[in-house]
């Protein structure tokens, strides 16, 4: 059995790292999950019924809960060799998907909220078993590849698995801070049109 600390994480934490542990397991086994709030237990336990795993979920006391998920044989055979394809076949090539971010917040409301999503949402994209082809970065967005940025990291993840990583240049010009860019490339309007004329699919947060 393999143990997962969970509590304190917000969404997608809990997910990335119990996906993780199943792979760590190396074959059939169980998986335990403990996290601080009920919606991380269902996401888990969607995460499980996606998949096909056994699960099981106890609150333990007011603020830990207890998810355990259980992986048979042919589970974990499924899962290795479903990730020996994707090192055969880079994930992002060809799949024609152009993930757009126009603001260094997500959603309308709250500020702080939103900066907090739109971190949480680049994580969670680049732990996606696919990624898009590329991400452009315009407006507000153009300062999330830029020094100081929280979401630096997983952006240059990207970046490193094949993902072009595109910045406007009139953005950063207009927002001072083009000497800053610290991952990807400058481009320009014309180019970001043409990349989401031809996307197979635009994903926008």
């Amino acid at each position: 059995m393999i143990t997962v600390d969970a509590m304190g994480d917000v969404c997608p934490v809990p997910i990335v790292k119990t996906k993780n542990a199943i792979r760590q397991l190396g074959g059939a086994g169980e998986v335990e999950v403990f996290v601080d709030n009920n919606i991380s237990v269902q996401n888990l336990k969607k995460m499980a019924q996606q998949k096909g795993y056994g699960v099981k979920a106890e609150q333990i006391s007011d603020e830990r809960y207890r998810v355990l998920l259980t992986i048979t044989e042919t589970q974990a055979f499924d899962l290795q060799a479903e990730e020996a394809t994707e090192e055969q076949c880079p994930i992002t090539k060809g799949n024609g998907k152009v993930a757009v971010i126009s603001g260094a917040k997500m959603g309308e409301g709250s500020e702080e909220l939103g900066a907090i999503l739109i971190k949480s949402f680049l994580f969670a994209l680049s732990q996606q078993d696919e990624l898009p082809e590329a991400i452009l970065f315009y407006n507000g967005g153009a300062r999330l590849t830029c020094e100081g940025s929280e979401s630096l990291e997983d952006i240059k993840n990207m970046e490193a698995a094949g993902v072009t990583i595109l910045t406007c240049g009139t953005c950063l010009d207009f927002y001072g801070i083009k000497e800053q860019l610290r991952v990807g490339e400058i481009t320009n309007m014309y180019n970001i049109v043409e990349k989401m004329m031809n996307a197979s699919l635009v994903i926008r947060p």
